[in-house]
């Protein structure tokens, strides 16, 4: 069964993300910080993970640079619903930044549970891909 790992301080979004993949058959996680999702990280293994990037105590972008260290090559989705209040200003681009700290996609939410398990079988297709000896069903 395929793991994921599931970092973020919203426990709504948690239980929406954990309930639909559970549903498809995934093994699912929740972490509701970056801490926590160390942790879980150092306990078990995993085939995916869901990392938010703005959390308060240890920040999405810097969860995402330490799991990319710790687990390199396991797929990791960035999510972000941060809005600008003032549209006008320059804002960053807080996803392109997390693409480059590792993040193998990025997801602005909301999302929907369609464009979410895509993406996910996106993530883990590529890494199979990358596995060596590894045949692709088609």
């Amino acid at each position: 069964m395929t793991r994921v790992l599931i970092v973020d301080d919203d426990p709504m979004i948690c239980t929406a993300i954990e309930i639909y993949l559970e549903r498809h058959g995934f093994e699912v996680t929740v972490a509701d910080g970056g801490e926590a999702g160390l942790r879980a990280l150092e306990d078990s293994g995993f085939d995916l993970m869901l990392v938010d990037i703005f959390m308060p105590h240890m920040r999405g972008f810097e969860s995402i640079r330490i799991f990319h260290e710790r687990a390199p090559t396991v797929p990791l989705i960035a999510m972000s619903g941060y809005a600008f209040a003032n549209l006008d200003s320059p804002a960053p681009d807080f996803l392109r930044m997390a693409l480059e700290l590792g993040a193998t996609r990025c997801l602005r939410k909301p999302f929907t549970p369609g464009a979410l398990l895509a993406v996910v079988d996106e993530c883990l297709a590529e890494a199979r891909s990358r596995i060596p000896g590894v045949i692709q069903s088609s």
